[in-house]
């Protein structure tokens, strides 16, 4: 029974995938972007579950592939493209009516970081590329900092030249040849944890002073702890 748990949670994480989808659809993007922290918790909880059982098996590592896809593929994608089409303006001479299509690169190289994962063996006890769930977060945070912010927040978030421009960039990183730690403990030491118990403290620190502000910038900080870890290692 308990080598069934881990997947049972990954289908837990694709019917949140599937609420969040549903939900963007219905242009309701602050329960959508919810539902994302929802399906991200799940995607963590059903790998700590399958080390800590032993529950390892092919299926389970396609059934987290293709519950990613949608939970971190096609609803950050559908985000993007709503949040574009309420920009409603043109971006280097597309048409407005074109731009929101841009929103499905981040399902598009989603789907190729999910593949090449699935095949990199370097990518065990690390990631090189931005993890899918990460992506999504940092775009299910936008319309969080639209319900809870100011008017400027909107001519920032809803500005097709910042917009567009980001969506290329995560994209980009979701692929990228980027080595990146993974939130994933041996043990407690500080020695062997230092980026790691960094990261998570400051993390702490910004989401109380900022709220959902603070996600992109968490996400941001990641991206640059991974690098100086890279570059401290190799040095």
């Amino acid at each position: 029974m308990k080598k069934h748990l881990p997947n049972a949670i990954t289908c837990l994480n694709l019917f949140s995938g599937c609420l969040a989808l549903y939900f963007a659809f219905q242009d309701q993007l602050v329960y959508s972007a919810y539902l994302v922290g929802i399906a991200a918790v799940l995607d963590f909880l059903d790998g700590m579950l399958a080390r800590v059982l032993q529950a390892y098996s092919e299926i389970g590592k396609q059934l987290d592939s293709l519950a990613d896809m949608v939970s971190f593929g096609v609803v950050p994608g559908v985000m993007v493209f709503m949040l574009l089409s309420k920009a409603g303006q043109p971006f280097l001479g597309v048409p407005a009516s074109i731009i929101p299509f841009f929103g499905f690169l981040i399902t598009i190289f989603s789907a190729l970081r999910l593949a090449k994962f699935n095949i990199d063996t370097r990518q065990t006890t690390s990631f090189i590329g931005l993890p899918t769930p990460a992506c999504t977060m940092f775009v299910a945070s936008l319309p969080l900092i639209l319900a809870n912010g100011e008017l400027i927040h909107y001519e920032i978030i809803l500005n097709p030249l910042v917009l567009v421009p980001l969506t290329v960039l995560l994209s980009f990183l979701l692929v990228a040849e980027l080595p990146l730690f993974a939130l994933k403990f041996k043990n407690l030491r500080w020695q062997d944890n230092a980026t790691r118990f960094i990261f998570l403290g400051i993390s702490v620190i910004l989401l109380a002073l900022l709220n959902f502000a603070a996600i992109p910038l968490i996400i941001v900080l990641y991206i640059l702890l991974s690098i100086i870890q890279k570059t401290s290692h190799a040095s």
